[in-house]
């Protein structure tokens, strides 16, 4: 049987909520009992509705992480739309295993950590707001890289990527934290890709195409 662990401490609620969401929430709720209160009723109910939906695109779900050996996990809930070798990439030294995930609205937006280790840099690159899902994304639009180094020296780097309508990327963590592996660590804001740069011999357990979870999906093994 596989095993799991939490590498967050469950939430209390049944429909747990990232926190940058509070503010939207509140505002759009504000909003509505107002309109409820001086009469305007399709108003109102617009914005009950507009309210669930954000509600809906901010929740944050507690994940179970597996802890089989050498298993790196999926670092956001969305579609694999790319994976392959590259020989180069402007954020490792040579030839490394890319994993692109594409994020529509309707995913969960809280982003996990792939594997476990320490943050050795974090890097903002200011940029465009292409479609997420176009291969161009990765390098003209907004991103923020961050680096990480596993307990036996590996080098893994994953990158937020802000998409056509996500205008916010929030990162979480310092360099030199020690992060275990599916742990929170930030979110990008309505609809947004993530790229995972690995070392080559990486062992891929995912297809193009593929539907993924964040923390709890993996994408392969480390050697």
């Amino acid at each position: 049987m596989d095993k799991f662990f939490w590498s967050d401490p469950p939430g209390m609620t049944a429909f747990p909520v990232a926190r940058p969401g509070y503010p939207v929430i509140f505002a759009a709720a504000f909003a509505t009992v107002v309109f409820a209160v001086i009469g305007f009723a399709g108003f109102a109910i617009a914005g009950l509705v507009i309210t669930g939906c954000i509600c809906c695109f901010f929740r944050d779900p507690d994940r179970v992480i597996p802890s089989k050996p050498g298993a790196v996990v999926s670092p956001a809930d969305g579609k694999v739309v790319l994976s392959e070798l590259v020989e180069n990439n402007p954020f490792l030294e040579g030839k490394c295993r890319k994993i692109s995930i594409f994020m529509s609205v309707f995913n969960v937006h809280v982003n996990r950590t792939p594997y476990e280790g320490r943050i050795t840099g974090i890097q903002y690159f200011p940029g465009k707001f292409f479609t997420a899902n176009l291969d161009k994304a990765s390098e003209k639009n907004e991103k923020n890289a961050i680096f990480l180094e596993t307990g036996d020296g590996k080098k893994i780097c994953f990158v937020q990527i802000a998409g056509l309508v996500a205008r916010r990327i929030i990162c979480r963590i310092q360099e030199g934290d020690i992060l275990e592996r599916g742990q929170r660590f930030g979110m990008i804001c309505f609809g947004s890709r993530l790229d995972v740069y690995l070392p080559a011999d990486m062992n891929p357990e995912i297809s193009l195409g593929d539907k993924v979870v964040g923390g709890t999906s993996i994408l392969g093994y480390l050697e």
